[in-house]
């Protein structure tokens, strides 16, 4: 049996799933001057099975931020593979691969197929709403192996479930984008996670909690400047996940 490897941030910032694509593009980075900040570049979203957009796509804006719905579209892990193994595998910063965990045994498999992979730093396992945490517990224990484990949780569960999954074998909590509801143009109600600045005090408020109980926590949500960057590594997390801000950075850029 391999032995499991580090899970080390040589430098704190890195992207948050769904931001850049599947595979470092250093182009883009170094045009939105991140090249030279990153530690880890996070993959978007995959699911075991290819995946198709939403039938009712939605992005919504509102004070401070935005709504967006999309249905996590995505070829699925083995297509994925197969087309960017090698690029994850050249890459200058490590690459943390982010799996939809929704069924155990298919989260299993997955992380089981990117532990010959070479420069996959690590996996984090995202989950749907409302899912049960002993199905939580249950992915946690299936996936334990070579490849640490960040687990992504809402709110909601970094402080009362967070400490149960460090115990149990994973190595940091991040924190997923929050779920709002908003209604369309049309009347019609759209749910989907919420981006922007907005959610930057609730965010760091809990970077801060969670490492005062000693959690290895990764911070995200609203983190827009250095000085966020600054203050929610002083409030405690071992790195930092953005996500709207490199969005906003690249409409400026392109158009």
């Amino acid at each position: 049996m391999n032995m499991k490897r580090d899970l080390y941030f040589r430098k704190p910032l890195m992207n948050a799933a769904g931001t850049l694509g599947f595979a470092p593009d250093f182009r883009v980075l170094q045009e939105l001057g991140s090249l030279n900040n990153f530690g880890a570049f996070v993959t978007n979203p995959l699911s075991l099975r290819p995946r198709l957009p939403t039938a009712q796509p939605a992005l919504i804006e509102y004070p401070g931020g935005f709504l967006l719905h999309t249905g996590l579209p995505n070829p699925g892990l083995a297509a994925v593979m197969k087309k960017y193994a090698s690029r994850w595998e050249r890459a200058d910063v490590p690459v943390i691969v982010h799996l939809m965990a929704d069924r155990p045994e298919e989260t299993k498999r997955m992380v089981q197929m990117l532990e010959g992979v070479e420069n996959v730093m690590a996996v984090e396992l995202g989950f749907a709403p409302l899912l049960a945490n002993d199905i939580l517990l249950i992915t946690l224990e299936m996936c334990l192996g070579e490849l640490p484990l960040i687990l992504s949780l809402p709110n909601e569960q970094v402080l009362s479930l967070g400490p149960r999954l460090i115990q149990n074998g994973a190595d940091a909590i991040s924190i997923s984008a929050p779920r709002g509801a908003l209604t369309t143009d049309d009347g019609q109600l759209a749910t989907g996670r919420l981006y922007g600045q907005s959610l930057y005090p609730q965010s760091l408020e809990m970077v801060y909690s969670a490492a005062k109980i000693g959690l290895p926590i990764i911070g995200a949500g609203g983190v827009w400047t250095e000085k966020d960057l600054t203050e929610m590594l002083s409030a405690g997390a071992m790195a930092i996940q953005t996500d709207a801000s490199l969005w906003s950075a690249r409409e400026a850029m392109f158009g």
